[in-house]
């Protein structure tokens, strides 16, 4: 993988900064290898700066050999940690909260004899440097040694690595972390400098979106592109205190089955604050035909779920009267709570093993050639419901071969192994739902994060690189259209292929409140940006659903 020799990754694009937040090192690395992928494959024209901080973990690069881990690694455990080989340059390292990392995934000119890692490695370098002193820390590099130094120690780590003409890995500034977690190691090798940190500089607290907003004035000197594009998530380490809307509709009990007779205020139907709902959104509702009737009595007398009723989806009329529906496996209790969301929030009952028969005999029964299944979030599994999903597939191809599968399925919180068993039963569609752009994350979804959905969808591709891997966003919750375009941006550079864009619609006056009425036109404005940049088929409209037209939208890649 990578560009043939000789040719050069040029910059039509933009420098696209994100603040992820706190992503477990192996997520990250995999990111970083999508966005890597996308960038030298061609699929992105855009170099990215990804900022973060992980839990603690020590990572050894390609000149260290653990020897210089002073700890027994089965220790590392009782003090959380863990031990990380990777593909980046340098000796061993420590990254843990308190600590920002940032990953320029960006473009390398070429000089005699291969790429300017060196100067990639000094632009790092004046970058840092010119942070502290806005800050008002003096630093500077040394010859011969790599990172930035103060009267004190080393305040920043750097490594990277350079292929196929773009960068990965790169540098980790030490804000205010733990510090006896580098008593256990010998710091990038070098035995006899010690490590400090910018709270130990400045002699006051010191947070993490103070570093990342000062080194955001100078990141454009990572990248020879043309222009930059920023976006934040939330910070959890802050100087400020901050509350999230989510946070309060479950701490009210929006979300509990308690909370159906404790309803808002409302004038008009309308939340305070609320536009009024304009005319493209209205909805014929028409429950008399023969199609709709059936599909509700098939659903009913097999005790099968749809994501259709639980979470009021606007097109259930016209979805059903054509034959066609989404089932919710795994029973209709979430052990999540979103604020856009309708499905309750509790803790769900017993797995009921015999549910994938019966959903394959619905199915089977309306003879569908495209079926969807989705399922609330079973965070209390040790696989998420993953063999659930699993299993409903094999018993849907055994009853009709040629049915196309698509699966909505929830994180994992970010492992691996459910992932694997639900691709393992071949899906013709693997969707995973973003929901929203990265600034309104934390307010929207309690327990997920983009940088967690980005590298499923990631991992997704990799895993079965000839199949469609399909993502989700609802505007009007409060994001901007130039978020939204920034984020259709993120998921082409991790090789998303189709990618759904629909209207909030409040389910209860409990909800959310409707920011904004996105007009139609912006729609198409949406669908025009995400498929310039390279996806494949975006599906974009006010009543657009994540499964909404999904037989059609497959049909158009074929």
């Amino acid at each position: 993988m990578g560009l043939a020799p000789g040719t050069q990754v040029t910059h039509t694009g933009v420098l696209r900064s994100r603040w992820l937040g706190r992503v477990s090192y192996q997520e990250a690395w995999d990111l970083q290898r999508a966005m890597w992928e996308g960038r030298t494959t061609g699929r992105s024209r855009d170099d990215y700066l990804l900022l973060l901080e992980h839990p603690h973990v020590y990572t050894v690069g390609r000149n260290g050999d653990g020897s210089n881990l002073i700890m027994s690694e089965d220790l590392l455990a009782g003090i959380g940690a863990e031990l990380i080989n990777v593909d980046r340059g340098g000796d061993i390292t420590y990254h843990g909260p308190g600590q920002l990392v940032g990953y320029p995934i960006v473009a390398v000119g070429r000089v005699d004899g291969g790429f300017d890692v060196v100067g990639h490695v000094r632009r790092i370098e004046r970058v840092l440097i010119s942070t502290l002193a806005d800050l008002g820390v003096e630093a500077w590099a040394e010859s011969g040694l790599t990172g930035v130094w103060t009267g004190r120690g080393k305040v920043a780590a750097i490594g990277v690595r350079v292929r196929g003409g773009v960068s990965m890995h790169g540098f980790a500034i030490n804000v205010d972390p733990a510090m006896e977690y580098f008593e256990n190691i010998v710091p990038c090798g070098v035995q006899d400098r010690p490590v400090t940190s910018l709270t130990e500089l400045l002699a006051r607290p010191v947070a993490i979106e103070e570093v990342v907003a000062t080194l955001l004035r100078h990141a454009a000197e990572l990248s020879s592109a043309s222009g930059m594009e920023t976006q934040l998530g939330a910070f959890a380490r802050g100087t400020a205190s901050r509350t999230f809307e989510v946070d309060r509709m479950v701490d009210t009990g929006v979300f509990s089955p308690r909370a159906a007779d404790e309803v808002p205020v409302m004038i008009r139907g309308l939340l305070s604050g609320e536009p009024e709902k304009p005319s493209w959104m209205k909805v014929r509702l028409d429950m008399r035909g023969s199609k709709f009737k059936e599909l509700k009595k098939l659903n009913h007398d097999l005790g099968l779920n749809t994501v259709c009723e639980e979470a009021g989806c606007p097109n259930i009329y016209e979805c059903w009267s054509s034959g066609t529906s989404t089932l919710m496996l795994l029973g209709d209790t979430c052990t999540r709570a979103c604020s856009f969301c309708n499905v309750k929030t509790g803790r769900p009952g017993d797995v009921d093993e015999d549910e994938p028969i019966r959903a394959a005999e619905a199915i089977s029964a309306m003879q569908l050639n495209h079926a969807v299944l989705t399922s609330v979030n079973r965070d209390d599994l040790p696989d998420g419901g993953a063999t659930i999903f699993a299993r409903t597939i094999h018993e849907i191809h055994e009853r009709l071969p040629d049915c196309d599968v698509e699966v909505l399925i929830p994180d994992f919180k970010g492992e691996t192994g459910p992932l694997d068993i639900v691709l393992g039963a071949k899906p013709a569609v693997l969707n995973h739902n973003t929901e929203t752009v990265l600034r309104l994350q934390r307010e929207i979804r309690t327990a997920a994060n983009y940088a967690r959905s980005l590298t499923l969808l990631a991992r997704a591709k990799w895993a079965n690189p000839s199949g469609i891997v399909k993502s989700g966003l609802i505007v009007g919750m409060g994001e901007t259209d130039e978020e939204i375009v920034g984020a259709l941006a993120d998921l082409n550079a991790v090789g998303v292929d189709i990618v759904t864009i629909g209207q909030y619609l409040r389910p209860t006056a409990r909800h959310r409140r409707i920011h904004r009425y996105v007009h139609p036109d912006v729609f198409d404005r949406y669908k025009a940006a995400g498929e310039a940049f390279g996806i494949r088929h975006v599906e974009s409209g006010p009543l657009v659903r994540s499964s909404y037209h999904a037989r059609e939208a497959l049909t158009t890649l074929a």
